[in-house]
């Protein structure tokens, strides 16, 4: 065979090859994928093909492995008939008629019930909130859970890893779980688990992608939950992480970034819940139950006063088949009759959340967002500034929270009924790609007491109007388009 000849099949074999790849794209690409997502990877694949097919066989995948689904499943049966007839939910006064259906639709999704008889208080200042958590652990006698997406050692919460230290040497079992990824991109991840280590507590890594060990998902799937429960009677949650406000990175501090969150307080059976999921999460990683550390519901936990609260979790994620906090958050924006008010530092809709957000604008409620100014990742700060025009358009009103500080607060409240906080951003990351946990919460006074925060957010924002935002310079414009483009690849 001459050189010539040998070319000539060397490259009808890689058109073939290229012509087979391009065929099993269509066919497997779109398969239970958004159209819109199997769109943005089929361009990925079509236009620089070999790249784009490695990292799709990298992370084109975005569900866990089949055995930590299974897992979840078993874990949902369990919590099911566990919590079977523990809702203590009254109708004393008279819910909004459409809540029972949303209520119905988490408990199928997440097997989480709603239960009556809570107390919770928001904590909006920084410090405070991990002051908070570090007394509540300082009165700990039996165990304390800690699970977030980020736990780092440093001058702000070294008070909380006092607490922890202080706690297991009066014989309180202490488990800490991190996320890996986030923690080991930290500064000072050496130190903190150097710390954790040395004090005994128990800690695993979340998620972890350690191929050696056996242990390997997409890796960008993240656990993105923030909890703290003590003895099962007290707990935390919302968007803080255990970190510096600046998170101790050298990018921040030269731009003077600072993260701005939200934290509750809750108190009630609901902290059984909150401490439910924890047990999930440690099960799935080490595949220990901790079946002694379920709380029993007694009459000291309920809080019998006429203003007590009606919440229920809905945890998310890739372990579960439909995205559970998109279709709750969907659920309540349809449901709306007055106003709806949005915190989210990460703003990335899909088509859904986006047609439901402007038609309850266009259906002349009034619709409120509050977004950063400025953003401290790049992607996706110019996707967020995508969507605008349209939402400006349909009346929604945008605020902008003042530079330099990163608006990293999660929470909606629905007319004056019922609010939600958690650690879901309302992105297309927090709905398919990272474990996640919300609390809806029905109790006017709770809602009375996010206005207030959010009142507190609008002092500091100014208002982006229509008129303003078409005089963005065509760069920019470009820049968010792109942006919008590639955030579609999940």
């Amino acid at each position: 065979m001459t050189s010539e000849q040998f070319t000539i099949v060397v490259i009808a074999v890689l058109a073939v090859i290229d012509l087979g790849v391009r065929i099993t794209a269509i066919i497997v690409v779109p398969r239970n994928r958004r159209p819109s997502a199997a769109m943005a990877w089929l361009l990925a694949i079509f236009l620089i093909p070999y790249v784009g097919v490695l990292v799709f066989l990298l992370i084109g995948s975005y569900k866990l492995p089949k055995k930590r689904r299974d897992k979840q499943v078993a874990i949902n049966e369990f919590i099911i008939e566990t919590t079977n007839g523990i809702e203590l939910v009254t109708d004393d006064k008279p819910w909004p008629p459409w809540l029972r259906s949303v209520v119905h639709l988490n408990r199928e999704l997440g097997a989480m019930p709603l239960v009556g008889g809570n107390s919770a208080s928001l904590i909006g200042d920084y410090a405070a909130s991990i002051a908070a958590m570090a007394a509540e652990v300082d009165r700990a006698e039996r165990f304390v859970h800690v699970e977030f997406y980020l736990i780092a050692l440093d001058d702000v919460t070294g008070v909380f890893f006092d607490a922890l230290e202080a706690a297991v040497k009066r014989g309180v079992i202490v488990r800490v779980l991190v996320d890996h990824i986030t923690a080991i991109r930290s500064p000072t991840h050496r130190a903190t688990f150097k710390r954790l280590t040395a004090m005994g507590a128990n800690w695993q890594f979340m998620l972890p992608v350690q191929p050696l060990k056996g242990k390997w998902q997409r890796p960008d799937l993240r656990n993105h939950r923030k909890l703290l429960v003590v003895d099962g009677t007290v707990g935390f949650m919302g968007s803080q992480n255990m970190v510096s406000r600046d998170y101790n990175k050298k990018s921040n501090i030269r731009r003077g970034l600072k993260w701005q969150d939200l934290m509750t307080r809750v108190e009630g059976p609901i902290v059984s819940g909150i401490n439910a999921i924890f047990i999930t999460d440690w099960y799935s990683e080490t595949n220990e139950l901790l079946s002694r550390e379920t709380v029993e519901i007694t009459d000291e936990i309920v809080n019998s006063a006429p203003d007590a609260l009606d919440c229920q979790l809905v945890p998310s994620g890739p372990g579960f088949e439909g995205e559970n906090n998109l279709r709750l958050f969907l659920a309540l924006m349809y449901y709306a009759q007055r106003r709806i008010i949005i915190t989210s530092p990460y703003f990335v809709p899909d088509d859904s959340m986006l047609y439901a957000i402007t038609t309850a604008a266009q259906r002349g409620l009034d619709v409120q967002l509050f977004v950063s100014e400025i953003g401290d990742q790049a992607g996706v700060y110019h996707a967020q500034r995508s969507y605008y025009e349209a939402l400006l358009r349909a009346g929604v009103k945008i605020w902008l929270y003042q530079a330099p500080y990163i608006l990293h607060a999660k929470h909606f409240t629905i007319d004056d009924d019922v609010a939600v906080i958690g650690s879901s951003n309302m992105d297309i990351r927090s709905f398919n790609l990272d474990l996640e946990i919300s609390m809806m919460v029905r109790g006017r006074r709770f809602v009375e007491e996010m206005r207030g925060i959010e009142d507190g957010y609008r002092a500091l924002s100014r208002e982006l109007t229509l008129d303003a935002w078409l005089k963005q310079p065509l760069r920019s414009t470009i820049l968010d388009n792109l942006a919008r483009l590639t955030s579609a690849l999940q």
